[in-house]
């Protein structure tokens, strides 16, 4: 194992914390109070000392490897102890109290949710939540919420927060329609009904592949909510794309592919920054990365529902085949 170069102080911790909530270096300087070119070369002679790269540069921004995301999760807990300690010293340490309001959407909530809102109140029984159920885009900034939990790829650039998981997506079909054992083909799911997702969430991979894949009259039924969905496949409406967390907990479904790598999503807890130091929100925002335990999709492919392509298994159903080469995708997790 490679010996670091330079050991971190408190200013690195604080530089890699601030890129990966503003997401981009001006933002970060500007948060700092130093130059852009400052905020530059401290990243890179940070990743230099460690030799490890802490961030993606993506087109969406900075976005912090699994070595950032240690960095910046060991700076949250130091930045709160410091806080905290300073505050008891002076006799003022806030405890967490009052009405927080959640947003998130249905299948997040019933599925992954709840038990971790559970154990957040049984440590901050003062805080008070009240959680909104809505798909609509975010507006932090008029403060119709103080926090919002959603799985997105490219999260408002006014907003700061961190990532808490990858989210898997793959195909399923009705159990009633895929009872035996035979591989199905993927040429023959292209003519079969399809069901996705409505157009208020196109941002999503799954819905703009149905979109441009499948032919406009094989799409049978759209809906605005992934549990709508996954209602609507179990009764055989058609076959679709879910995220795994909800496809692999019902036993009337059938997965029929692996997981789908291009439609994975990053699940965010996010929040306004004139809120980033609320004692109900800095508790909910530590307590959210702990406190969320997302099943890990099973990799395994039933046997009963592989997809095949011109008889051959085939790793994921990604558009309609046009020869005998396998379609490949990689595998999501949740870190």
């Amino acid at each position: 194992m490679a010996i670091p170069q330079r050991t971190l102080n408190w200013d690195d911790f604080r530089v890699v914390a601030v890129i990966a909530e503003t997401r981009s270096l001006p933002a970060a300087a500007a948060a700092l109070g130093i130059d852009h070119s400052t905020v530059f070369r401290r990243l890179n002679q940070i990743e230099a000392g460690l030799g490890v790269r802490l961030f993606e540069r993506l087109r969406t921004g900075y976005v912090p490897t699994p070595a950032g995301e240690e960095i910046v999760a060991v700076a949250e807990r130091l930045d709160g102890e410091i806080t905290s300690l300073t505050r008891r010293l002076s006799g003022r340490e806030p405890e967490p109290s009052g009405e927080l309001r959640v947003t998130t959407n249905d299948s997040l909530l019933i599925h992954l949710l709840t038990p971790m809102l559970a154990r957040f109140r049984r440590q901050y029984p003062k805080v008070r939540l009240d959680i909104v159920i809505g798909n609509r885009a975010l507006n932090l900034s008029k403060r119709d919420s103080d926090v919002a939990i959603r799985a997105t790829d490219a999260p408002p650039e006014t907003l700061i927060g961190r990532r808490l998981a990858r989210i898997g997506w793959a195909l399923y079909g009705a159990e009633s329609a895929f009872p035996r054992p035979e591989p199905v083909d993927a040429a023959s799911l292209y003519e079969r009904d399809w069901v996705s997702l409505g157009e208020s969430l196109a941002g999503l991979a799954a819905v703009r592949h149905v979109r441009d894949h499948v032919a406009p009259e094989r799409i049978a039924y759209r809906i605005d909510t992934v549990l709508g969905l996954a209602e609507a496949i179990e009764a055989g409406v058609g076959v679709g794309h879910l995220p795994c967390f909800v496809g692999d907990s019902r036993p009337g479904l059938r997965r029929l592919g692996p997981l789908v790598e291009a439609f994975a999503t990053d699940l965010w807890l996010l929040t306004h920054p004139d809120l980033r130091h609320a004692a109900r929100v800095r508790g909910f925002r530590c307590h959210g990365r702990g406190g969320l335990r997302l099943p890990r999709p099973d990799r395994r492919l039933d046997r009963r529902a592989a997809v095949t392509v011109d008889g051959q298994p085939s790793a994921a159903l990604n558009a309609p085949p046009s020869s005998s080469e396998d379609v490949r995708a990689g595998c999501g997790q949740a870190p």
